[in-house]
C-alpha cells in the first residue's frame, strides 16, 4: 500500500515506537487518527494526523497546547465520493481507484485547485492546524496513474508554501518525485516497509527478506539525500506481526506507526 486511505467515522489509536538506541536523543511519537476522539485523551505526540472535519478549531487549539505538529489530512491526488468537496470536481476527475473507491484528481484542473485549495486555506486559517499530511502523492510517479500531472502538483504546492509559507507540510510516499517536492515540503511519510497487506486476501504478512531490504536500504539512501524527517506507517493486526515489525525496523533510526489497514481498532502492541 502507498498511501493512507481517508476513511471517514472510523477510530485509530495504535501504539507508536521510537527506535532510538542512543540515550541522549529525545523519543519521539507519531499518531495517525482519522476518526473522533476526546482532544483532552491526546497528548505528547510529535506528529499527529488528523481527519479535520471531526474537529473545531477549539479542538485544535487543544491539541496544540499538548503535541508538536497537528496535521490535518488532504489528499492531493484522489477524492471519496463522501468529501465535501467531491460534487463540485466530480466531473473533472480523471479515473477511478477500485480498490479505495475514490476518484483520481486533475490537479491542472483550474475547479479543482480551487476546491482543495479551499479545503487547505480552512484547515490553516479557520482551524488553526501547525500543517497538512498530503496523500497519494505517489499518483504523481512513474507507478501511478498521473505521472503527467506532476508539474501542476509542483505549481500547487508552490502556491501554497507562497501563501502559508510556515505551515507543515509532510509528503506520504512518492519518494520519486522529491527533487522536485523537496524544497516545498517538511517531512516525509512512507508506508509499508516491512509489511505487505494483501487486498485481494485481506491478509496481513511481512515482506520478503530482499524486498524489505531494498526498501529499506531505499528509504535509507533517500533520507541522507534529502535530509527531510521521516515517518514510517506499517500494518499488522496481531500482537506477534508487530513484534517481528518492530524487530525488523530496530536498526532504523525513524518515528513508526504500526495499525490496521482499516484504521478502526484501537490495540496497543508494546515493543
Amino acid at each position: 500500500m502507498q498511501r493512507i486511505k481517508f476513511i471517514m467515522m472510523c477510530i485509530v489509536c495504535f501504539s507508536i515506537f521510537s527506535f532510538s538506541k542512543c540515550k541522549n536523543d529525545i523519543e519521539k511519537k507519531v499518531l495517525v487518527n482519522y476518526g473522533d476522539f476526546d482532544p483532552e485523551t491526546v497528548k505528547g505526540y510529535d506528529y499527529l494526523i488528523i481527519e479535520s472535519a471531526h474537529f473545531s478549531a477549539e479542538d485544535i487549539k487543544l491539541l496544540k497546547m499538548h503535541n508538536q505538529n497537528v496535521l490535518a489530512y488532504v489528499s492531493f491526488g484522489e477524492v471519496n465520493e463522501s468529501a465535501s468537496h467531491y460534487s463540485d470536481i466530480s466531473k473533472y476527475t480523471l479515473s477511478k481507484n477500485e480498490v479505495w473507491n475514490s476518484y483520481v484528481l486533475d490537479l491542472a484542473n483550474k475547479n479543482t485547485r480551487q476546491a482543495v485549495f479551499k479545503i487547505v486555506k480552512n484547515n490553516i486559517e479557520k482551524k488553526g492546524f501547525d500543517g497538512l499530511f498530503l496523500d497519494n502523492i505517489d499518483n504523481y510517479t512513474s507507478f501511478g496513474p498521473t505521472p503527467y500531472k506532476l508539474a501542476a502538483l509542483v505549481s500547487f504546492l508552490k502556491e501554497i508554501k507562497e501563501k502559508y509559507p510556515t505551515t507543515h507540510l509532510m509528503q506520504n510516499a512518492g519518494l520519486e518525485v522529491l527533487p522536485k517536492t523537496k524544497d516545498l515540503i517538511n517531512s516525509i511519510a512512507v508506508e509499508s516497509i516491512a509489511t505487505d497487506y494483501n487486498f485481494e486476501t485481506s491478509t496481513y504478512k511481512l515482506r520478503e527478506s530482499k524486498d524489505f531490504k531494498e526498501r529499506l536500504d531505499h528509504l535509507n539512501m533517500t533520507s541522507q539525500q534529502f535530509g527531510l524527517p521521516t515517518i514510517v506507517i506499517e500494518y499488522a493486526d496481531t500482537r506477534d506481526l508487530a513484534k517481528e515489525v518492530l524487530k525488523r525496523m530496530s536498526s532504523y533510526k525513524t518515528n513508526l506507526f504500526i495499525g490496521e489497514i482499516e484504521l478502526q481498532n484501537i490495540p496497543r502492541y508494546e515493543p
